[in-house]
Parts: C-alpha cells; sequence; structure tokens
C-alpha cells in the first residue's frame, strides 16, 4: 500500500541505525554514555518546581489553557525580551506561547507555507527547520550554516536560480548543531538582505543562553527594522533545564505571528495552565540559576576538549550551545559519519549523533551533546581512547564510504 502523502515527503529517520546500535549495547548490559540527543540533565530551578506545585490541582487551573498562551507569560516574554536584548514587544500581538520552539517552527511552517513555495534552510541544521517545511508541502533549498559572507553569496545564488521565489530564509544560531555564533553585524546585513528580496527571516535562538565568553549572542530583533521581516522562536528547554515541559515563544512579525496563532487555535488549547505559570516564574524570577547552568556546561566542554583531545581526538572548543561539532578522527573519515557513530556505540560505549544526520553537508562530523556530568565525560572519553587505539584495521565488516553502493 503507498505511503501516505505527508509520509512520502520525509526522509528517513537516519538516526534510527544509532538508535538500535544503542538498545542491543544496552541489552546486551554495557554502560552506554549517551552524549548523542540534546536532553538536558540539569535540574528544573527549584523556585519553578514550587510554583508549578502551588498552582497544581486547582479546578481553575485543571480547565482548558490559552492557545497563545497566558497572559502573564506573554508579559514575561516580553520582559526576557526587554532586559536581555533591549527589545520592546506587545505581549498581545507579537508573541505567542509555543509547545517548544520545534512544535512553533513546524506550526509556523503550516501557517505560511503554500505547496511549492520554497524555504532556504541551512545545511546542516536542526531537523525540524527542514522538515517542518517539507511537510507542510514546501521545497527546501540548503544554504551554508556558517554566518560569513559566504552565506549570503549563496543565498543570492539561490534566491536568482528558485521558482517560485523563496518565501523566507531560516537561520540558528548559537547554530545546532554546528555550535556557531552569529553577531550584531551579520543580522543588520541579513536584514539588509531580506528586505532587499521580500522574504522572511524565521530565527531559531534557542540557546541564547548557553554561552562561554563575554559576549551574550544577539537576537536579530536586535536592528532596526527587523520586525518588518521577522519572526525569532525560543525555549525555555536548556535556558531552565525544561525540555520536557514544552514551553517556547515565536516573537516579531504581527503577521506572522497573527498567522501562527490562527493556526495554533485550530490544534491545541496551549499548554497545562500550570506549567505557564511555572514558565512565568521562571522568566520573572533571578537569573542566578541561568548562570549556574552556563557554568556547568562551560566545565563540561572543557573537559570534553581536554580529556578527548588526550584521547587522541581533537575538538574544537565551542562558543556556545551545549554541543561540540566535531570532525571524524583522521583515520576514520573515510568510513563516514554514520558508521563511524555506529561502531561508536558498539565499540567504546559512548553515544554520539551522526552528522549527516543535520544535512548531507554535515558528513565528516558528528554532534557530541554536553548532557553528561564530568566524571562520566571523562568515562567517555576513556572508551573513545580504546576505540581509537584499537584501529580501524581491527574493525570488521566495515566498508568505507567511497566503496558503498
Amino acid at each position: 500500500m503507498e505511503e501516505f502523502y505527508r509520509i512520502r515527503r520525509l526522509p528517513p529517520y537516519v538516526f534510527e541505525q544509532i538508535n538500535r546500535a544503542k538498545a542491543a549495547a544496552r541489552n546486551a548490559g554495557a554502560d552506554i554514555i549517551d552524549l548523542g540527543m540534546g536532553n538536558p540533565d540539569l535540574p528544573t530551578p527549584r523556585h519553578v518546581i514550587e510554583k508549578l506545585k502551588e498552582t497544581l490541582g486547582k479546578p481553575k487551573t485543571d480547565r482548558y489553557s490559552a492557545s497563545r498562551g497566558i497572559t502573564g507569560l506573554r508579559k514575561a516574554q516580553a520582559g526576557y525580551y526587554a532586559r536581555r536584548f533591549g527589545v520592546k514587544l506587545n505581549p498581545d500581538t507579537q508573541i505567542v506561547a509555543t509547545l517548544g520552539s520545534k512544535e512553533g517552527f513546524a506550526n509556523v511552517a503550516q501557517a505560511i507555507t503554500a505547496p511549492g513555495d520554497v524555504v532556504l534552510c541551512p545545511n546542516p541544521s536542526y531537523p525540524i527547520h527542514a522538515f517542518g517545511f517539507l511537510m507542510a508541502g514546501g521545497v527546501i533549498r540548503s544554504v551554508p550554516s556558517s554566518p560569513t559572507p559566504d552565506f549570503f553569496a549563496a543565498c543570492e545564488r539561490a534566491i536568482i536560480h528558485s521558482i517560485p521565489k523563496p518565501i523566507g530564509l531560516i537561520v540558528c544560531y548559537p547554530s545546532n548543531p554546528t555550535a556557531q555564533v552569529a553577531s550584531l553585524d551579520f543580522y543588520k546585513d541579513l536584514v539588509a538582505f531580506a528586505k532587499k528580496h521580500e522574504i522572511f527571516i524565521l530565527s531559531d535562538l534557542a540557546y541564547s543562553e548557553v554561552y562561554f565568553d563575554d559576549n551574550p549572542p544577539p537576537s536579530v530583533l536586535q536592528v532596526p527594522g527587523a520586525f518588518d521581516v521577522t519572526v525569532e522562536f525560543t525555549s525555555m528547554s536548556k535556558t531552565f533545564s525544561m525540555a520536557g515541559w514544552r514551553i517556547g515563544f515565536a516573537v516579531g512579525n504581527e503577521r506572522i505571528i497573527a498567522a501562527l496563532a490562527r493556526v495554533k487555535s485550530y490544534l491545541d488549547y496551549g499548554a497545562f495552565t500550570p506549567v505557564q505559570v511555572a514558565a512565568t516564574a521562571a522568566l520573572n524570577g533571578p537569573d542566578t540559576c541561568i548562570r549556574e547552568m552556563r557554568e556547568i556546561y562551560r566545565k563540561r566542554r572543557d573537559i570534553l576538549v581536554e580529556s578527548f583531545g588526550r584521547a587522541g581526538w581533537v575538538i574544537p572548543p565551542p562558543q556556545a550551545s551545549m554541543f561540540a561539532w566535531a570532525p571524524l578522527p583522521e583515520r576514520f573519515r573515510d568510513l563516514g559519519s554514520m558508521q563511524f557513530s555506529t561502531l561508536m556505540v558498539e565499540k567504546s560505549g559512548v553515544v554520539v549523533s551522526p552528522g549527516v544526520g543535520f544535512g548531507e553537508h554535515g558528513e565528516g562530523y558528528v554532534r557530541i551533546a554536553m548532557v553528561e556530568n564530568e566524571q562520566r565525560i571523562r568515562q567517555a572519553a576513556r572508551g573513545v581512547r580504546h576505540f581509537l587505539e584499537s584501529g580501524i584495521e581491527t574493525l570488521h565488516n566495515v566498508v568505507p564510504l567511497a566503496n558503498r553502493r
């Protein structure tokens, strides 16, 4: 029987092979250190948990909630943008609460995409950036993910050779998976580019608070005139270790926000009200927990780079995000990222994400998530050392990437 239309538009799930290897190793009793999924292991701040408990179990908060997000939550997000970026937002017309930034991207794609519409998407990139638009019937044209002058030259070529003309351009900085950070000057050029070509900017800022130097990542909405063409997505998942709570935001251009709110009004009643109240407390509360989170990830980053380096795998230290974007060790580059990652699970007990899972231009890299404590990262490095020292010649049934058909 033929697949359903939207399912046919989705490529095979490339992480499934790694998941199978991970399950097989665990079933065999192996101690697996999972640095694959960006699933925060830090506790949600105590004052957020207490606010949730305080709000639970009341008839008023057990009822349907608000699809756009309760008023207090939208006002709290406006307050965050004012403090952090100096950006003024109207909570009623420029903010929608989403069930995480992933749902926000998927539903904005439904809201603004007609069948055959072209969207420019970085490659490599977080999968929902492309798949949300593919499921909505759109067409993806890949552009580089690095925030360099080459980015604009590639986008210019893509626009010239796209029929119909693209409707939007996706950016994600700090980047998932590459951890690269964009400057405010880059965003100024980006807004000018979008206005010149009359396309929208869809910015993913989920990792805005996970950075390791004295330069906090900016928002594209800091650029004068950005509201004319931009919607930006943020998430509570990493900033407050609230990944499972599924709270995020879309903010910016009123026309797109209204379209997203309209679509969501047909699809959901918003997150559970106590979750929204607790998220409000997080945004309005002290930022001590954010600074502590940032320091924990910084220490993990330093230990990852140092211990894996001593194990024989040089990993460029990321400036931001909870990920390292690591080139395959030289002796293993012919394997490709998928086979390398599978062997990593089998031979070292360490899970990483193959770069090809984030797009064809992610080949040759793996993404390493800093979601285990310092001791476990050092343990992972010992497994990596054993794997690398074993030599590729000892790995049976390995087919180099260049020889595959």
